[in-house]
Formats: C-alpha cells, sequence, structure tokens
C-alpha cells in the first residue's frame, strides 16, 4: 500500500470513528432529552454506559489503521509524548471534526420530527432558546458558570488522557492484555460522565462537541450553538487541549519512569514517528534516552 492511501485510510477512520461515537452518543442523548417520561432519567448510569461503548466500538472499528485517537486532546498529546508525527497532528484533528459534524447529521435526520414536537410541546425555538440542543453539544449545567465549566473540562480531559496513556501503555503490566484496552477506555469515559456529566455534559473532545455544534449552526439554532450563551463554544474546544496534554505529562513523568518493565523493551517506530499498523496509543517517544535501541521500519 502506498504511503499516501494509507494516509488517506488514517484520515478515512478517524472521521469514522468520531462519526460512530457520535451516533451512539447523541443518539442516546436524544432519548434522554427528548421523551417523557424518557427511559433514562432514573438510569442515567445507562447513558453514560452507550457513550463509553460508543467510544469501544469505534476503537474496534478503526484502531488498526489510525489507532483511533478520535478526540483532538488525545492526538496533541501523542505528538507531545508518543512520538505521534506533528504533521499530522492537523489534518487528524479535521478529520475528527469533520465526523462530528457527519455524526450529527445523521442523528438529526433519524430524530429530527421528534426535536421539532418537543420544541412545539415547550414552547422552544432552536435560535432563541436553544432548544433540543443538548441532544448534540454541550453547555454548563446548573450552577455552573463559564469559567468554572473550563475548569471541569480540564481536569476531566486530564483524567481521561492520563487514563489512555496508562492502559495502553507498553511497560505497564497491570493494564488490559491483547484488545480488551478499548472495552477499558469505553468504561473509562463512562465512568467519567458518570461521576462528573452534569457539570457540563462530559465533552472532554473538541471534536465530539464542536463538530455537531457547527452542523447545528447551520441546522436552524444559529447563535444558541455559536457562539452560544455566554460565549461557551470555545470552552470544550480549548479547555480539553490543555487538560490532556497536563493528564499525558502527569503519566508519562509520574509514573510511567516507574513501572517495572520501562528500560527492558525496544521501540518500533517509524520515520513519520510511529507504524501506522501499530495502535498509534502504545507507540512511545521516539526521543526517549531510556531506550538504548530505536529501530526505525519503512
Amino acid at each position: 500500500m502506498s504511503e499516501n492511501r494509507r494516509y488517506l485510510g488514517e484520515l478515512l477512520a478517524e472521521f469514522f470513528a468520531v462519526a460512530i461515537i457520535i451516533l451512539f452518543g447523541d443518539g442516546v442523548a436524544a432519548m434522554y432529552s427528548l421523551y417523557d417520561p424518557s427511559p433514562y432519567k432514573t438510569a442515567y448510569w445507562g447513558v453514560c454506559i452507550v457513550w463509553g461503548l460508543g467510544v469501544t466500538v469505534a476503537i474496534y472499528a478503526t484502531g488498526a489503521i489510525s489507532g483511533t485517537h478520535a478526540n483532538p486532546a488525545v492526538t496533541l498529546s501523542l505528538a507531545m509524548f508518543r512520538g505521534f508525527s506533528w504533521k499530522k497532528v492537523l489534518p487528524y484533528i479535521s478529520a475528527q471534526v469533520l465526523g462530528g459534524f457527519a455524526g450529527a447529521a445523521v442523528i438529526y435526520s433519524l430524530y429530527v420530527p421528534v426535536i421539532d414536537h418537543f420544541n412545539l410541546a415547550h414552547n422552544l425555538t432552536r435560535a432563541v432558546d436553544g432548544g433540543a440542543a443538548g441532544v448534540f453539544f454541550t453547555h454548563p449545567g446548573d450552577f455552573v458558570t463559564v469559567s468554572h465549566a473550563f475548569w471541569d473540562e480540564l481536569v476531566l480531559t486530564a483524567v481521561l488522557v492520563f487514563g489512555i496513556f496508562a492502559i495502553t501503555c507498553q511497560y505497564n503490566t497491570q493494564a488490559p492484555q491483547a484488545n480488551s484496552s478499548a472495552l477499558i477506555i469505553g468504561l473509562l469515559v463512562a465512568i467519567i460522565g458518570a461521576s462528573c456529566g452534569y457539570l457540563d455534559a462530559w465533552a472532554i473532545n473538541p471534536a465530539r462537541d464542536f463538530g455537531p455544534r457547527l452542523f447545528c449552526f447551520f441546522a436552524g439554532w444559529g447563535q444558541s450553538a455559536l457562539p452560544a450563551p455566554g460565549n461557551y463554544f470555545w470552552v470544550p474546544i480549548v479547555a480539553p487541549l490543555i487538560g490532556g496534554p497536563i493528564g499525558a505529562a502527569i503519566y508519562q513523568f509520574g509514573l510511567r519512569p516507574f513501572m517495572p518493565r520501562y528500560l527492558e523493551q525496544t521501540v518500533i517506530v517509524a520515520p513519520e514517528g510511529i507504524n501506522p499498523a501499530e495502535p498509534v496509543l502504545v507507540v512511545s517517544n521516539p526521543g526517549d534516552p531510556a531506550f538504548p535501541v530505536v529501530n526505525r521500519v519503512s
């Protein structure tokens, strides 16, 4: 396979990964928000599980191609600490945002009559009141200001990326083996949602929020989507991009050097930073002085 074709496959994989996550995640958000009685109002854990399993399905579907970053905060963290090519960062992020846009468009096509009925029944409009916007993108919860939501998103994304780095670390002998890491990462997303999701709907992923938000801007929500009340739209973009690398750094420098097998492994790294045939999330930084040998593959 040519390098260009392989690279195209990676971008398509990132696009479909986020689209899959939004398809399931925004779908369960619609079930939670638009129906009365909601099947999830007294079973919020079910919402969290669906979001988490959406991540798991996305990883199983695309991980062999791109490693399933499916999150700009993860892509940035991998470039900073695990040797992912900086030249691929912006294209990966663009593919992820487009995937979020496409996933939201599919959910909209499924739920548009329910959305319209919900807004009519509650005397809401899309553009003025942001009626049913919570199906697609996040906003601060009760008693949470925009500035506090920034802190929430920063911390929760740091927890997410810290967990991903720990779960996929090749030196962590207690990490899940074989392909079970996809399930554990999905459960990590669910746990974050179950413990802190009501604060601001736990975006913890700029593509997960901005892609659907951008779709909604064109689908009639207008200023309710962008810039959103209190100019909130930038919070789930900027805060995760700061929090993700912080979480990665805490693991990379706080725990990873003490893993028993840390100094015993040889890392295989491609000229562009990784071997795309290998899971991105387990590729380590080729410049790490702890590795006496670095084998490069073409």
